[in-house]
């Protein structure tokens, strides 16, 4: 049986972020340079994008770039930053005939003006789709995001807006990067580490995690398939017991 037909399509999670890792390492196996890596690694996003799509999920969410990945070598930040305006342009015709909507989030006054212009030029061309909303996270970081939820928040209450005791959790998600679309379900990170490296940390605290040692690059449909029927194998408690959620 093949792993599509195994997955429950009525135990699907909603939102799936990914953590894509090993790049680097995939292309120093292959006696390459790092930037071969990322550049492989469009075609891992375009199998996986179109996936999420064909299941029909909300959301996909894929941590491209951190704001700790400013500190590597300036000539593969350089890279990088021409590789998202290109990988965008690339995939711009298949998100269209999907309808697939582009979301791009992070600290954008970091990023270069020319890459900016790019995201905003994609964003606008798929703002009118209505199907999965496929989110890259560049320059971001969870701390950034929740250190600017909360600015906002303190700013309200300084202009009398707000009282600090009418804050909740729902008031909070609102001011994240993404309170559109449900948190995710299950965060993938592929090239053997097992941690969450500062993603979505607000937003990660009922996920279930899956960690592969597979290299980015490598990861295709079936290793997406794989991920979600391990998902479904888990049981979702959320606090309760076994016998509550039955």
């Amino acid at each position: 049986m093949e792993l599509l037909e195994q997955i429950d399509m009525t135990r699907l999670p909603k939102h799936i972020a990914i953590i894509m890792d090993g790049n680097g390492r995939w292309a120093k196996e292959r006696g390459k340079p790092r930037l071969f890596g990322h550049n492989s690694a469009l075609k891992a996003i375009h199998e996986v994008t179109e996936a999420c799509s064909d299941l029909k999920l909300k959301g996909l969410t894929l941590y491209a770039f951190s704001t700790e990945n400013w500190k590597r070598p300036p000539a593969e930040v350089k890279g990088l930053m021409l590789l998202f305006g290109k990988g965008i342009k690339l995939e711009m015709d298949t998100m269209l005939k999907n309808n697939v909507r582009l979301n791009v989030v992070g600290d954008m006054a970091m990023i270069p003006a020319d890459t900016q212009r790019e995201i905003k030029a994609s964003m606008a061309r798929t703002s009118h789709c209505t199907g999965l909303v496929m989110t890259l996270a560049i320059s971001y970081s969870g701390r950034w995001d929740i250190l600017n939820a909360t600015r906002h928040l303190a700013q309200a209450v300084k202009e009398g807006k707000l009282e600090p005791a009418d804050i909740n959790e729902q008031m909070f998600s609102k001011e994240l990067i993404l309170p559109n679309i449900p948190d995710p379900e299950l965060l993938i990170r592929t090239g053997g580490e097992q941690r969450i490296s500062n993603y979505m940390l607000w937003q990660l605290a009922y996920s279930e995690l899956y960690f592969t040692d597979k290299y980015w690059p490598d990861f295709g449909k079936d290793d997406l398939y794989q991920a979600i029927i391990d998902y479904q194998h888990r049981e979702r408690r959320f606090g309760k017991t076994s016998e509550q959620i039955k």
